[in-house]
């Protein structure tokens, strides 16, 4: 969901030293690599030790939860200990949109100079604070600092492509057939805005709501996933830097009671919108709350991506779109590649080339500079990739590549490149969300396209061909939101990103301001 890695060359430097074990499986050949759990007292270790928060920020104060429960934070590649955070409940809930409502009496009237120089400072600040927020990413996520530090960029993109946005609110002047009567349209902030992010991009998820919303001059109750909290954390601190005010950002941190703040946040009347990031299941189940008070809702919940190889492509370049796309984060982003099919003439070319690449995966702790991938980000991750990969076997795949979990202290799943995968395979039914390619065979366009049609989801679709008609035809096929022709990587801050059929509501990127804003008609009469 970020745009390509930078070089290895540019990697960021370790920063903590710990043994590396290397493995190697006998099944592939694949270099596993994963680094035991830090000794190092500093688990952080950041040039800016001041950005890791372990309170939950509402109305500007840092507080922790009133009845002192708090959520375990650990590190994914280790299982060492990072923190905690507060375990916050119902009323911390209402303290928070409380505030949100009572800041967004003055925010909302700022002007849209005013919200695009803020938000600047704050884009500035992402970039003057890269290392340190890629760090805090790689520790508590698992992906590697080089995903990290690409994320953070992604992330900051927002920042800066939203303050431009703020100065480009447009109204409208509408003729009337009337002599006596102008018409004007204006728009203005919703409100307050509930926020749900999911922990794979635990910045970049956040910024892509929270820009448009505070641009819009909208203000902001976000609710961060219990596993990635301190990435959140970090954005509050350096909002507060960038001088937004007091009430207009507030983070609630929440895991056992996470059904009755999220029950708040949907229902109460001061929340105007709701925008939420995750899967499908709790997607539906957010809508129906906001539903109570018809609330105006962006979703980007799960799916299913096809990818499809045809015998036209060039196989080398669809071999590197399969990698950035399916393997970037661990296979763990909604717009990874799920389904990959691959038309029968060039099938066997496919799976070699691709098998070969993923042999030489190195995967590990990310702060290691030499890992290529990181962990999955707990066991329930673990046990569905292991069910999905368990499941294709039993159907008939072959494991070309990987196949099982590595041994040792992590939630580390050896990337794996199955053959001969069944279309009725769960890797085919159901979104893994795991470093796994499946690879299923077909003849014919019509026959594909039926096939990655088949999904109740439709967020992204990718395909290569070199013939100009078929990607026309393809791309105007696919039931998708966002297609990739000839390309893994589809996703930056000016494209409109979202989803159709059960993938979700809305836009986010691009115009996706225009998700925060009312418009109101202004009649003027007696001219």
């Amino acid at each position: 969901m970020f745009p390509q890695p930078l070089p290895f060359s540019h990697a960021l430097r370790v920063l903590v030293k710990a043994p590396i074990v290397a493995k190697q499986s006998s099944r592939s050949g694949l270099k596993l690599w994963y680094r035991m759990a830090s000794t190092n007292a500093d688990v952080w270790g950041l040039q800016d030790p001041s950005l890791i928060k372990y309170q939950s920020y509402i109305d500007g104060k840092w507080v922790s939860a009133k009845e002192g429960g708090t959520i375990l934070v650990t590190n994914p590649a280790t299982d060492e200990e990072l923190g905690t955070v507060p375990e916050m409940g119902l009323e911390e809930a209402k303290s928070a949109i409380a505030a949100a409502g009572k800041a967004f009496a003055s925010w909302g009237k700022t002007t849209a100079k005013h919200r695009h120089d803020i938000l600047m400072k704050f884009y500035s600040l992402m970039q003057e604070h890269n290392d340190d927020l890629a760090r805090i990413i790689t520790l508590e996520n698992g992906k590697t600092l080089m995903e990290a530090k690409g994320e953070n960029a992604y992330s900051a993109s927002f920042m800066e492509w939203y303050a431009e946005e703020a100065v480009r609110i447009y109204g409208e002047h509408i003729p009337s057939p009337f002599t006596n009567i102008r018409n004007v349209v204006i728009k203005q902030p919703v409100g307050v805005v509930s926020i749900f992010t999911p922990w794979n991009f635990p910045s970049a998820m956040i910024t892509r709501k929270l820009g448009a919303a505070l641009a819009a001059g909208c203000t902001a109750v976000i609710k961060p996933p219990p596993e990635t909290p301190f990435s959140a954390l970090a954005l509050a601190e350096l909002s507060r830097r960038a001088g937004i005010p007091d009430g207009v950002i507030n983070i609630v941190t929440t895991q056992k009671n996470v059904v009755e703040v999220g029950r708040e946040m949907c229902e109460s009347k001061t929340v105007r919108k709701v925008s939420f990031t995750g899967s499908t299941p709790v997607a539906k189940s957010l809508y129906g709350m906001a539903a109570s008070t018809l609330k105006k809702i962006s979703i980007e919940a799960g799916g299913n991506a096809p990818f499809i190889v045809f015998d036209d492509a060039d196989i080398d370049k669809a071999v590197e779109g399969a990698i950035a796309c399916k393997f970037r984060a661990s296979g763990q982003t909604c717009v990874c590649a799920n389904r990959i099919y691959v038309q029968s003439s060039v099938y066997a070319d496919f799976a070699s080339k691709l098998a070969e690449k993923v042999a030489a995966f190195k995967v590990g702790n990310g702060l290691d500079e030499t890992t290529t991938h990181g962990p999955v980000i707990h066991e329930k991750a673990i046990s569905k990739v292991t069910r999905h990969v368990e499941d294709a076997v039993s159907r008939g795949a072959q494991v070309l590549v990987g196949g099982k979990r590595v041994d040792g202290a992590g939630t580390f799943f050896t990337p794996t490149v199955l053959s001969e995968v069944p279309a009725g395979a769960l890797f085919n039914v159901e979104e893994t969300f795991g470093p796994v390619a499946a690879l299923t065979k077909f003849e014919t366009e019509e026959e594909v396209i039926a096939l990655a049609n088949d999904a109740d989801v439709g967020l992204a679709g990718y395909f290569f061909s070199r013939d100009v008609g078929r990607v026309w035809r393809v791309a105007e096929a696919l039931e998708v939101g966002m297609v990739g022709t000839n390309t893994g990587l589809i996703s930056h801050a000016t494209i409109p990103f979202g989803g159709v059929k059960e993938s979700g509501i809305g836009r986010e990127g691009g115009h996706g301001i225009q998700e925060y804003l009312n418009q109101k008609l202004i009649a003027f009469g007696g001219i």
